[in-house]
């Protein structure tokens, strides 16, 4: 079985799939099954697929800046997760789009929403780098890869929350566009939350949020629409709520700090 995948368990209320169905006349109302805390957690993160850089990172480690933005995006973090289960019992179905040049620590607060969520409701998460993503499935085109095409593609379209870090990082090619577009739309179609980060900038592809003004635009060459396609901005930007973090590269700040002494 392929890392990141879940074996089905033994528990008779939920099969192993750590939910249970109730049956109130239509599709049905699912709702965690009480098995989910016994011994997920520290599996969960392990097989979560994030990488050593940010193990570490927390809400509690994430350094915030002078002018408060940084504040303000880790608030709004904290708060998804706060209200990431709902009144009724469910898992919270919209996600977070963190926009803003490298090195502001939009990572570092995605990772932290994902291991707060793993820890707190054991949700079955999973990170993705997305170029690292894309070359992973173009190396099972290769003779004698291990994992397969079908078994990444789930691992990403089936977590039940999923970082897709660096999106636009990747040319939009025939092939990357259609790669996207099945994730998302999975995604979309199952109403499974997705935390999206990218350096591109907002702009007026998004009807719900107005685009940043060319004087105080984040420091990126292009908007998010010359990197994602026209036809998936839009359930993006319905999927998940976009936080801009307009604020300066702080890994370029220390070295020039360090590189004073």
């Amino acid at each position: 079985m392929s890392a990141g995948e879940f074996p089905a368990g033994t528990c008779p209320e939920c099969g192993g799939r750590g939910w249970v169905i109730a049956n109130d006349g239509g599709a049905g109302t699912a709702s965690p099954c009480g098995c989910r805390g016994e011994h997920l957690g520290p599996r969960l993160l392990s097989v979560a697929g994030i990488p050593d850089r940010y193990a570490k990172c927390s809400f509690a480690n994430f350094e915030i800046d002078q002018e408060g933005r940084l504040l303000e995006a880790r608030e709004l973090c904290s708060r998804y997760v706060d209200q990431f289960l709902t009144d009724s019992g469910r898992f919270a179905e919209g996600g977070l789009l963190l926009v803003g040049p490298p090195g502001v620590g939009k990572t570092h607060l995605a990772v932290s929403v994902l291991k707060e969520l793993i820890e707190r409701y054991h949700v079955r998460g999973r990170f993705e780098d997305f170029t690292s993503f894309i070359h992973r499935i173009q190396a099972t085109f290769e003779p004698g890869t291990v994992d397969s095409k079908n078994a990444i593609l789930r691992r990403a379209t089936q977590a039940e929350l999923l970082v897709l870090d660096e999106l636009g990082a990747q040319k939009p090619s025939e092939w990357v566009t259609e790669i996207l577009y099945l994730v998302i739309n999975t995604r979309y179609n199952s109403r499974l939350p997705t935390i999206f980060t990218t350096n591109l900038r907002l702009d007026a592809a998004n009807p719900q949020n107005a685009p940043l003004d060319r004087e105080r635009s984040l420091p990126s060459e292009d908007p998010l629409s010359w990197r994602v396609p026209r036809r998936l901005l839009s359930r993006l930007y319905e999927m998940a709520r976009p936080i801009a973090i307009d604020t300066v590269d702080f890994r370029h700040e220390v070295k020039r700090y360090q590189h004073a002494f």
